[in-house]
């Protein structure tokens, strides 16, 4: 006689045959190819959200809540899959893991955040003798001093300036829910694929502290060893895309926050400084927000603060 069949997951509540989502979950279900009836939910009165939607698109398959089961039946081949193809002139690389979470996360934040992305150019000289002199100051022994720490340090202190871009949108609850700690993300190219974990609590980090936990987080992250809890609840995020000599670009929103910024090649350039044409150090920064979540004027608001402290570092005692 068989063994009795391990009992499934709990599958969302029905009414009907029909799952409990408003329609744009349901339409970014739709978009992200996840089947409603295998979706655990976590809003109220059993509402599946967003958020519940991403986490099945990431989770293992074990961990996907059971969908009504069938009678079985052979698989349907891939219609997108060819029979064969010439593998001198192509190839085809599975998409999955890491880099398929990422994907399904991107076309999710895409699809239902109103993106908008301002631009500013600002001359960094100051701050990178800032970096250099920190190099040399025994505080910093040890600890990986470069631009990035201070651009994250100029963004934590755009956003006690202006703490209202610091949100996420419920969409069960069709509310704006404005975080009061600051968990900043870095986005990291790993040999996994791009990963973006978070400093848990940096609002709260001095800059030493805030240099540690950076110099962690990307160890970690080439090691490949960043926790997923690593990756999970932050806030806003950083991308350095300057690291591969672009000036800047228009980068999407991690799924849950409010705004990403990123951060262009610094290069010497002629700029009118004191009146007078000079080579300065200077960079492009891009802050794309969520547009429910932040209007023109809060995003620029935070975007030329960052500025502002990248131009006079000096800002970040006087403005502390």
């Amino acid at each position: 006689q068989a063994a009795p069949a391990a009992p499934a997951a709990p599958a969302a509540p029905v009414t009907g045959d029909r799952p409990l989502a408003k329609p744009p979950v349901r339409k970014l279900a739709k978009d992200l190819g996840v089947d409603l009836a295998t979706v655990v939910p976590s809003g109220p009165d059993g509402i599946i959200t967003r958020e519940d939607v991403h986490a099945a698109v990431s989770a293992p398959e074990p961990a996907r809540a059971a969908a009504p089961r069938s009678e079985p039946a052979a698989p349907a081949p891939s219609p997108s899959a060819p029979s064969s193809y010439d593998t001198t002139r192509e190839t085809r690389v599975p998409v999955k893991g890491v880099r398929k979470a990422t994907a399904a996360a991107m076309v999710g934040s895409a699809f239902t955040a109103p993106h908008v992305t301002e631009f500013v150019t600002v001359d960094v000289t100051r701050t990178m003798k800032l970096v250099e002199e920190l190099k040399q100051d025994k505080e910093y022994t040890g600890l990986r001093v470069n631009p990035l720490l201070l651009i994250a340090k100029a963004l934590l202190v755009a956003i006690r300036r202006n703490p209202d871009v610091n949100a996420s949108w419920d969409e069960a609850a069709q509310e704006i829910v404005v975080k009061h700690y600051v968990n900043l993300g870095i986005a990291a190219a790993t040999p996994r694929g791009l990963i973006v974990p978070n400093i848990k609590d940096a609002h709260a980090q001095t800059l030493p502290q805030l240099a540690g936990s950076l110099g962690e987080l990307v160890s970690t992250a080439r090691e490949g060893k960043t926790s997923p809890a690593a990756m999970q609840g932050g806030t806003v995020t950083i991308t350095n895309v300057g690291v591969f000599g672009v000036d800047t670009g228009t980068p999407i929103l991690n799924p849950g926050e409010s705004a990403i910024l990123a951060v262009g090649a610094i290069k010497l350039q002629p700029w009118v400084h004191k009146g007078k044409v000079k080579p300065r150090q200077v960079t492009t920064l891009a802050l794309s927000f969520d547009h429910r979540l932040v209007d023109g004027e809060l995003g620029s608001k935070v975007l030329a603060d960052v500025a502002a402290v990248l131009e006079q570092p000096k800002r970040l005692i006087s403005w502390a």
